[in-house]
């Protein structure tokens, strides 16, 4: 029995086909193989790169850390500022209570002169 010359074509481009496809698949096999290979392909890269990232987070968590514990201590700074502010301007305030006529004492600045000790 014979097949029609139809027939026998498309089976040729089927058979042709699936040559393709087994070659494409073997050429992605190896490709992969070298892709994963540990210690000379892109996977030793992907594994040195991984632990870089881990390496850095967790540096970027113990920076945060110390952000934090910086910022914390600098609110306390600018809170005991902020209480030495308000109270020199109490006493600034309260300087403009002070009398300033005719009556007011005027401070009394005394200078004493050192008299060198006696030679013997």
């Amino acid at each position: 029995m014979e097949l029609p010359p139809v027939e026998m074509i498309s089976n040729g481009l089927l058979a042709a086909g699936a040559f393709g496809a087994a070659i494409y698949c073997q050429i992605l096999s190896a490709r992969l193989k070298r892709f994963n290979a540990l210690e000379s392909g892109m996977g030793g890269a992907i594994a040195v790169l991984s632990a870089q990232v881990d390496d850095m987070t967790r540096a970027l968590h113990a920076a945060q850390r110390q952000a934090q514990r910086s910022s914390e201590g600098l609110e306390a700074l600018v809170a005991r500022g902020d209480a030495a502010a308000a109270k020199l301007e109490l006493m600034l305030a309260s300087l403009h209570d002070l009398p300033e006529g005719e009556g007011a004492r005027k401070p009394r600045f005394v200078r004493r002169r050192v008299v060198p000790e006696a030679a013997e």
